[in-house]
């Protein structure tokens, strides 16, 4: 897997911004981020709607990326 230094600092952004929101749960903060040429891709369990949307949300909302693929998926309870 190569990472330019662009996709690196993306995935690195990311992850910054998961683990300081702290009204994320621990799953949440720690799905998988897979960055190329801008387009991140998403995966893990998160607990619920609201959580799966505001990680793509946040991903979007970061410099550089050009495209989100949100493939979290909700715990099932």
């Amino acid at each position: 897997q190569k990472e330019t230094k662009k996709d690196i600092k993306i995935t690195a952004h990311i992850r910054k911004a998961l683990v300081n929101d702290k009204s994320l749960s621990m799953d949440a903060q720690n799905v998988k981020i897979i960055t190329r040429n801008g387009v991140v891709t998403l995966r893990g369990p998160v607990e619920n709607k609201a959580e799966r949307k505001l990680l793509k949300k946040i991903a979007k909302h970061t410099h550089d990326v050009v495209k989100v693929n949100n493939q979290l998926e909700i715990k099932v309870p």
